[in-house]
């Protein structure tokens, strides 16, 4: 729920894009778009990933399995910690971060 600003969004993906690679993750494209980005991946085991920034800089991590035979999944024990938005609207992000929420770029690395 936390606010990527505009500015910030570009170093949002590439502190993930790395750490994807670092972990033998494909990157199968990145869609540069300074309003709505994205970076879209394989991992080693053939799970198709993207990471967007949507409406008031929301990032959504979506996850495709490779081809799997269907099976009984037995339905959660625990109730969630935090909000459950299954089935119903996911609110706008609302968490304010120093850093990734500053309308600053980012400062030079050191």
């Amino acid at each position: 729920m936390t606010i990527i600003s505009e500015q910030r969004r570009g170093g949002f993906l590439g502190v993930v894009e790395r750490s994807w690679r670092k972990s033998g993750y494909e990157i199968t494209s990145v869609n540069s778009s300074q309003r709505l980005p994205a970076i879209y991946a394989k991992s080693p085991d053939g799970f198709g990933i993207r990471l967007s920034i949507g409406g008031g800089g929301q990032a959504f991590f979506e996850v495709a399995t490779p081809c799997v035979e269907k099976s009984a999944v037995a339905d959660p024990t625990a109730a969630t910690d935090g909000p459950n938005y299954a089935g119903g609207p996911i609110p706008r992000p609302d968490v304010h971060d120093d850093f990734w929420s500053a309308a600053t770029p980012p400062p030079p690395p050191t």
